[in-house]
């Protein structure tokens, strides 16, 4: 297997995503030299389970490597960012792995010449193992030029996956995107089991009643395209379930109330695309609402 002739790779931060991404790139045949966190336990760790590299602190790996990856909490990056910088890393290649930011939050190391830009991966990562299997074959949203985008080109290529390249100033919309197609189908699941319960259901039962649901329905919307894939009330115009369910879900957390209106509203647009009446379609809005702000 080849290396990368432009020499290792360094790693900063020790948790999920640094872990997943340091064993993937060992394993296809990148050298890792070292790993930092700000606890040098996390950084041992780190390094047990990519299999290679030394536990270092931050201030020590530009002394280990020209390409440096970061894969902290967002809030972390400039810190780390700057503190790279102050430790005198000049020039070679700086990608984090960000959602919402661009390059431009690696700034300090951009002012000595490093190659800066984004790497993030469109997938949810809940364990270092996990994400070793979840993050091959994903889609990785890169923001860069020059070095740092060859890099990042060559690490999406290196793990099956796709590169798509997004503009800096919509990094905030690319992300929101990546939320809702992650974190909020949780809560979307976590809804439905609360109203489950309501109806007297216990949460294991509610949790294996949904799944064939949730999963049938994502593969439609994903296969189909949403438009094709809607079913339901909404998509009917059925306008007497859709007040029922309201009713119903009086009694529900305020939160939930909020999210049915929503997730309705947005079936409604869908419903429309597809070719609803329009009478039974401002019908169902009106209700949706007038629900809302009775609720409010």
């Amino acid at each position: 297997m080849q290396t990368d002739p432009q020499g290792p790779i360094a790693i900063a931060g020790a948790g999920r995503m640094a872990q997943s991404l340091g064993r993937l790139l060992r394993e296809r045949g990148e050298r890792i030299a070292a790993v930092a966190s700000r606890q040098m336990d996390h950084a041992r760790a780190a390094v047990e389970f990519i299999g290679e590299g030394e536990a270092v602190s931050y201030p020590c790996l530009p002394r280990c490597a020209q390409r440096v990856l970061i894969a902290v909490s967002d809030g972390a990056i400039p810190h780390v960012a700057a503190v790279l910088a102050e430790a005198g890393m000049s020039g070679g290649a700086a990608l984090h792995t960000c959602g919402a930011h661009g390059p431009e939050i690696l700034a300090p190391l951009a002012a000595r010449g490093v190659s800066c830009g984004t790497l993030h991966p469109l997938q949810t990562v809940a364990s270092p193992a996990q994400g070793v299997e979840a993050l091959q074959g994903c889609t990785f949203g890169i923001t860069a030029e020059g070095a740092a985008a060859a890099w990042a080109e060559r690490i999406a290529a290196m793990l099956g996956g796709r590169a798509l390249f997004v503009p800096a100033d919509k990094r905030p919309l690319w992300h929101a995107a990546a939320v809702m197609a992650s974190n909020y189908v949780v809560a979307l699941v976590d809804a439905a089991v609360m109203l489950m319960g309501a109806a007297g259901i216990e949460e294991r039962d509610a949790l294996a009643a949904v799944a064939p649901l949730v999963k049938a329905s994502s593969a439609n919307a994903l296969s189909l395209g949403p438009v094709r894939a809607l079913t339901g009330p909404v998509e009917r115009g059925d306008v007497e379930t859709v007040t029922t369910h309201l009713s119903a879900l009086a009694a529900a957390p305020p939160a939930v109330r909020a999210f049915y209106r929503a997730a309705a509203l947005q079936a409604l647009d869908i419903a429309r695309r597809r070719g609803i009446e329009e009478t039974k379609a401002r019908k169902l809005e009106e209700v949706l609402r007038e629900s809302g702000g009775k609720n409010a």
